[in-house]
């Protein structure tokens, strides 16, 4: 299907918030412009402090999502005596319940509008459901909590970047998601400190193994922030109770300045429908290209559900091997926010994914090669980086899909739901018989990450394409002395 630049670029940008019946908000806005000033700063600070909670959350969701693999060193697969094939089914089943449930989610959450309510009542669900993982007893119960576990977690981080999306402009989006996804980074190396202390102090507590106590204190913190996050979430700009309505008139008058053009086209969009948005989503083949290099990028990064083994295969104790898990996610946090400011200053994306999964490919040698505990430890902190790579992608994926916002709640969604076919596929890769070199699983991550990078070549080369044939009609259009439009994709 082919679209005319201004049909694409309208297609291409943040569209505004539709008002409700009740908030007739917006007429001929005015603002002074150091007043507006003044206003739009605060209306920002006010966003960003409630929206920390996003990565409170995300923590949560990830250390909940992982606790397996810290469950795993202090007797979790022993004592529901489950075999190497079975405890992969395990982790991966839970990808298969996220798979299902992340666009039919999303579609939900935009026809609901109230993610202040819908998100933190599936973190409820969620963290009672963790909870209960601590009295599985067989194969059957562990597998039927991490099922349900990922089908309700699926409505998360689509819905969060979903929710990011239709309060800020395009150029503030970039940051705002990485710093949201930092959140997993820091959940791997905050979580590995969490365990360590649980599975060191709770053995035999009322008679319970130190495993069980793991998940019942992670989902019981999981429930009270879920709770305390009912009050903190915003909604959407036309119905967030606690903004006045001189901020929410400037809130959706910030997203009008950021459309493309005031365009047919562009306000037609606003009245998409949730199933219209499915079919649309579905027809553009970004959509599927940026999925299949999620699905590589996650295979190669699949390293992360079998991190505290790796990390085992230095030869210390249980405590000493989840506390040497926390550093290398600490520091890929720290550059992951660093690489997302950078990437966004330089408006680059495919430059900073490939170093990054490059450096990545280099620590996966490493550790195929060596049983040497300083190389093997260093090789860590290679791999880890790579996640830096993965919050520029979500921010491309995000500056690429094409808008309505029907439509980019199912694209957000879709990429991110069925690219956790990577993680399915990843949860086979890391045998036991493999260790504790697994040689075998580390060449299979240098060959996705390298698909990763061909893939997302390919897409910014076409990005590059579509760049030139904008600015190409923009001169055609100024010279016919029409309106021009200054838009470009973020290669």
């Amino acid at each position: 299907m082919s679209s005319s630049p201004s049909v694409e670029k309208a297609n291409s940008v943040v569209e505004i918030e539709t008002k409700s019946p009740d908030d007739d908000v917006i007429s001929t806005p005015s603002f002074d412009k150091s007043r507006r000033a003044i206003l739009e700063k605060r209306l920002k600070r006010k966003l960003d402090l409630r929206l920390v909670i996003l990565i409170v959350i995300y923590i949560l969701n990830y250390i909940d999502r992982n606790n397996v693999s810290s469950a795993r060193l202090q007797g979790f697969q022993q004592d529901l005596h489950l075999g190497t094939t079975q405890y992969s089914t395990v982790l991966s089943i839970l990808s298969v319940g996220y798979i299902i449930m992340q666009v039919p989610s999303n579609m939900f959450l935009n026809w609901i509008g109230r993610p202040s309510i819908y998100l933190p009542c599936c973190m409820v669900i969620w963290g009672i459901i963790s909870a209960l993982t601590g009295v599985a007893t067989n194969y059957t119960g562990a597998l039927l909590c991490r099922f349900f576990i990922g089908f309700v977690e699926a409505a998360f981080f689509p819905g969060a970047l979903f929710l990011i999306s239709r309060w800020y402009k395009r150029d503030e989006v970039g940051l705002r998601t990485s710093i949201v996804y930092c959140g997993s980074l820091i959940s791997n190396g905050w979580g590995a400190l969490i365990a360590s202390g649980i599975l060191a102090r709770m053995q035999g507590v009322l008679g319970h193994a130190a495993w069980r106590w793991l998940f019942y204190i992670e989902g019981s913190i999981t429930v009270f922030v879920a709770i305390c996050a009912i009050f903190i979430l915003p909604d959407f700009p036309h119905n967030t109770r606690w903004l006045t309505p001189e901020e929410r008139e400037l809130a959706i008058l910030r997203l009008q300045e950021d459309l493309a053009e005031e365009s047919a086209d562009a306000v037609g969009s606003l009245s998409v429908t949730p199933l219209k948005g499915l079919y649309m989503a579905l027809a553009d083949w970004k959509m599927w290209w940026l999925t299949l290099a999620a699905i590589s990028q996650l295979v190669a990064q699949s390293f992360f559900l079998f991190f505290p083994t790796l990390s085992a295969t230095m030869g210390f104790d249980t405590t000493v091997t989840l506390l040497l898990c926390a550093p290398p996610w600490i520091f890929t946090a720290l550059l992951a926010f660093a690489v997302a400011r950078h990437s966004d200053l330089k408006k680059r994306r495919f430059v900073y994914i490939a170093v990054a999964e490059c450096f990545g490919i280099i620590g996966f040698i490493i550790a195929a090669c060596t049983m040497n505990t300083a190389a093997r430890y260093v090789s860590l902190f290679l791999m880890a980086q790579t996640y830096a790579g993965l919050v520029c992608f979500y921010t491309w994926m995000s500056n690429t899909i094409p808008r309505p916002p029907a439509k980019r709640a199912v694209s957000l969604a879709f990429i991110n739901g069925f690219s956790q076919l990577g993680n399915v596929a990843g949860s086979y890769i890391w045998p036991a018989e493999w260790g504790p070199t697994y040689r075998k699983s580390f060449g299979i991550c240098i060959a996705t990450a390298a698909m990763h990078i061909f893939l997302c070549w390919i897409m910014h080369r076409h990005l590059v394409s579509e760049n030139a044939k904008l600015e190409k009609a923009e001169q055609e259009a100024a010279k016919r002395g029409e309106r021009a439009s200054n838009f470009r994709y973020i290669v």
